[in-house]
């Protein structure tokens, strides 16, 4: 998937400076060619349009940025402008507006500045520093048009604080196009008698713009029949490069385990999935159980190579898988297994298949006899997400049909684990066991919720704003 986005920018002064005082228009474009360089430097497609300053332009700069169908678009104020000069590019555009107040030095110099003696110059040069001046004109405009903007304020260099918030607004808005053109692969059916994770697909594909891929399980078991000797052989060398695989598991489950993972590359390479969520009992057709109690470790690698899978036909949990993917950040399926009360940490993992790449060292292979409330026999993976910050991500179906982001943050810690061949981890959150567990649950989420390293509620505050959904932070 191609997840170079376009981004959008135009700066704003006013026509009638650029007579009355010799080089602030150069100036001002030099400010925001600096800008145009940063922001390129977070590998995205800039279009620039240069410094609008009257109404005419303003109309060809829309002209310009509806054609390149940019995907967000930043707002340079770099003097006074007159919200005429706004108003026409975002009505038109019509994506996600972020305002940069940003001033070419944290203060002006006042010395200087009053040692200049000539008043035409340093009026000049104060309107060079009056980038906040026309930003309350600019909001007032927008909010009464009804346009959503946001506003990021700092200064044009060494001002890391502004400059991440910018970084995540791309970041944000790559996530949000890569959810927009993620075709999610469904496979099998739900678990029957969970009531909590049944979706809406329609309301998915219009908050997240995604495409649904109904596929049968047949094809993966016709796949499978069909998977090349030469290409068992280098997945069966892939397992044993990427698990710490236990003495206990046999020789041909690991062979049995790559037979299907390679099917499931196939199945994905088909039909150009994103992710993909499944299940099935396989009942009364052995062949069936035997695919299905196969599946574990190929459904783990592609979770690690960025195609998330979610068991249980989770719609709703592999939506958050991808999207903390997409932050680079992970994205392992999850649910709470018990409650630590004595070192207030919550134990949380899931059977079936973990994010790899975000273990605490190398994920083990284990041969379970049975899969807990599922059929089948074969290899799971037993894995602890790494010790330091993390991010739990759920998508709530809520009661008035809207999806939400459902976030906390907290800290993978060591310790204890179930060694019961499952993902499993120790996470502790800062409002306790206690109150952080009736809290998540007050907001009424699926019992399946996605994990990933890092703390990036900020980020997803973003996503949300660019996707037009609700997010709840605990």
């Amino acid at each position: 998937m191609d997840t170079k986005i376009k981004i959008g920018l135009f700066g704003i002064g006013l026509e009638t400076y650029w007579l009355q005082f010799a080089g602030l228009r150069e100036r001002l474009l030099g400010y925001q060619q600096v800008i145009a360089d940063n922001i390129s430097r977070f590998g995205v497609d800039v279009v620039n349009v240069g410094l609008i300053d009257n109404p005419v332009a303003a109309q060809q700069a829309a002209d310009c940025l509806k054609r390149e169908d940019v995907q967000l678009v930043f707002l340079y104020v770099s003097t006074y402008a007159l919200s005429s000069t706004v108003l026409p590019v975002v009505q038109k555009i019509k994506v996600p507006v972020i305002v940069l107040n940003l001033q070419p030095t944290a203060a002006i110099d006042y010395a200087t500045f009053n040692a200049l003696q000539d008043r035409v110059k340093m009026t000049g040069e104060w309107l060079a520093h009056c980038q906040a001046c026309s930003v309350p004109e600019i909001a007032n405009v927008l909010l009464r048009a009804g346009i959503d903007f946001h506003q990021v304020t700092g200064v044009l260099r060494d001002d890391p604080v502004a400059w991440q918030e910018i970084n995540d607004w791309i970041e944000a808005a790559r996530v949000a196009e890569i959810m927009r053109k993620n075709r999610v692969g469904l496979l099998g059916h739900y678990y029957g008698g969970m009531l909590d994770i049944y979706s809406d697909l329609t309301n998915h594909s219009k908050q997240f713009g995604c495409h649904f891929e109904f596929i049968e399980m047949a094809e993966l078991w016709y796949l499978r029949e069909q998977a090349e000797s030469s290409a068992i052989d280098f997945k069966v060398a892939q397992i044993r490069e990427h698990f710490d695989i236990q003495a206990d598991c046999e020789e041909t489950e690991i062979r049995r385990a790559a037979q299907t993972a390679v099917a499931l590359d196939l199945l994905v390479k088909q039909h150009r999935l994103g992710s993909l969520a499944y299940f099935g009992n396989g009942t009364g057709d052995d062949t069936y159980v035997d695919l299905i109690g196969s599946v574990i470790v190929g459904n783990s690698l592609l979770t690690a190579s960025g195609i998330p899978v979610a068991g249980e036909y989770e719609v709703k949990n592999v939506q958050a898988m991808k999207i903390l993917d997409s932050f680079g950040v992970g994205g392992s399926f999850t649910e709470f297994y018990a409650l630590d009360f004595n070192d207030d940490v919550i134990l949380m993992g899931h059977d079936g298949p973990g994010h790899t790449k975000i273990a605490e060292g190398k994920t083990k292979l284990k041969p379970l006899k049975i899969y807990h409330g599922k059929t089948g026999h074969g290899l799971s993976v037993e894995m602890s997400v790494r010790s330091g910050a993390v991010t739990l991500l759920s998508v709530i179906d809520a009661p008035d049909g809207v999806l939400r982001l459902l976030v906390a943050e907290g800290e993978s810690v060591p310790g204890a684990i179930l060694e019961i061949g499952n993902t499993n981890s120790r996470y502790h959150f800062p409002l306790g066991v206690r109150k952080f567990i009736d809290t998540w649950c007050s907001y009424g989420p699926a019992h399946h919720c996605a994990i990933g390293v890092g703390h990036i509620a900020e980020k997803l505050k973003k996503l949300a704003d660019l996707l037009d959904m609700d997010v709840i932070c605990i």
